[in-house]
């Protein structure tokens, strides 16, 4: 699909060209729980699940970057940011980080581009 390869090339924004994203289409909806506010139902919009996984985090990029390829993002779930994932957690739940994830996250917030 070309709309999937231009996220992975990067996408102009008004700004400058996003870094190149990687990006998967998947087959099937993902097992989440339901939106305390439904999503506003488009009959002429198709719509489908991805993976994208970024490596710079600009303001709305996400949101942004699927409307210039011509697919405006429905639903966005954050699942991970560096080693800190939503695995095993419940909607509304919380835990510790471990050390290890602290540091990672610590790190990379140091990083310069």
């Amino acid at each position: 699909m070309a709309a999937l390869q231009r996220l992975r090339d990067g996408v102009q924004l008004n700004d400058r060209l996003t870094r190149p994203a990687e990006v998967e289409r998947l087959e099937h909806a993902p097992d989440l729980p339901e939106r305390p506010v439904p999503i506003r139902y488009r009959k002429n919009v198709p719509d489908c699940w991805i993976t994208l996984t970024l490596t710079e985090g600009r303001n709305r990029q996400v949101r942004r970057m699927t409307a210039a390829v011509g697919h405006p993002t429905l639903r966005l779930v954050r699942w991970a940011i560096g080693p800190v994932t939503l695995d095993g957690l419940q909607p509304g739940g919380w835990r510790a980080l471990n050390k290890s994830e602290e540091d990672q996250l610590w790190k990379s917030a140091l990083r310069r581009p």
